[in-house]
């Protein structure tokens, strides 16, 4: 977290933008989180197309994650504000394709194809400000450096034994 920390520091590209990179440590590992501000949201409103500087804010961020040996999880997170497309999307999609538009964004600036373990769309089930459920600080994408636990958690694939004894406990509650 420090070297990154760091890095946003001497980053003359990320100098506007650090006001909108939030650094903290989970029990997933270290997550970035790169919020929208009132007056400069990641996206086009209700759409999962990333403004030019989130662009940039994804180019410079991709040169740092290359250097950790650790894969990553991304997602996207809404703010309550109900989806407007009208076309009988929701906030679940949105959320999901701004997660990946963010993964295509990172590649795109040179992250490896196979850091990526996990892209997951929240809507807005997991607020940032729950006191103020349309806050614009809910829309952000949430970048996790992935500890080995996590990674390997991420990494598991359900086989028929695991899927059995799940059906089976299922039916026995």
């Amino acid at each position: 977290m420090e070297d990154l920390k760091k890095a946003i520091d001497k980053s003359q590209a990320l100098q506007p933008f650090k006001d909108q990179l939030l650094l903290d440590i989970t029990p997933e590992g270290l997550r970035i989180q790169i919020v929208d501000q009132q007056n400069r949201p990641m996206f086009d409103s209700g759409s999962a197309h990333l403004k030019p500087y989130t662009q940039d804010i994804l180019t410079e961020l991709a040169r740092y994650l290359n250097t950790v040996p650790n894969r990553l999880s991304l997602t996207g997170h809404t703010d309550a504000a109900p989806y407007a497309g009208g076309s009988g999307r929701t906030n679940w999609d949105l959320s999901s394709d701004r997660a990946n538009a963010a993964r295509r964004a990172l590649e795109a600036a040179g992250l490896s194809t196979d850091k990526t373990a996990r892209v997951v769309g929240l809507s807005s089930s997991v607020l940032f400000d729950k006191g103020d459920p349309r806050d614009p600080i809910n829309r952000r994408i949430s970048i996790i450096v992935m500890t080995r636990q996590a990674e390997a958690d991420a990494l598991k694939t359900d086989t028929p034994a695991t899927l059995g004894a799940a059906v089976e406990a299922g039916a026995a509650h």
